[in-house]
């Protein structure tokens, strides 16, 4: 497991830290979500996708449905990436983005790690 990418954005007092792993099996992916879990604490969601020889798995991390998961999926079928993830961490700010604002958040914060990729 290797950090590709990392990044932040700030959107209406939320903070989404973008992070791109390369991995090769689900012990990998699950050893960096207890990771990152543990080093913030304070963070309120965990949401992630990823691909590994084509099985794919995505989670909103108690987020509204199809609005955290999916649109960093969207990002790696779109840029057809294998054998990585993409976890967002968010540190909620207060005020509620709605359903369209948490869908961009998450995919803006996924676009952005991949530019340089």
């Amino acid at each position: 497991m290797k950090l590709l990418a990392q990044n932040t954005l700030e959107i209406k007092k939320s903070k989404f830290i973008g992070l791109l792993y390369e991995v090769k099996s689900e012990e990998e992916v699950n050893t960096i979500l207890q990771n990152l879990k543990k080093e913030h604490k304070k963070a309120r969601h965990f949401p992630f996708a990823y691909r590994i020889d084509n099985k794919i798995r995505k989670s909103d991390d108690k987020e509204p449905s199809n609005t955290a998961g999916l649109p960093l999926y969207n990002i790696i079928e779109k840029k057809d990436l294998n054998n990585v993830l993409i976890v967002v961490i968010r540190y909620f700010g207060g005020i509620k983005l709605g359903a369209g604002g948490l869908f961009r958040a998450y995919s803006n914060t996924a676009s952005e790690l991949l530019k340089n990729n």
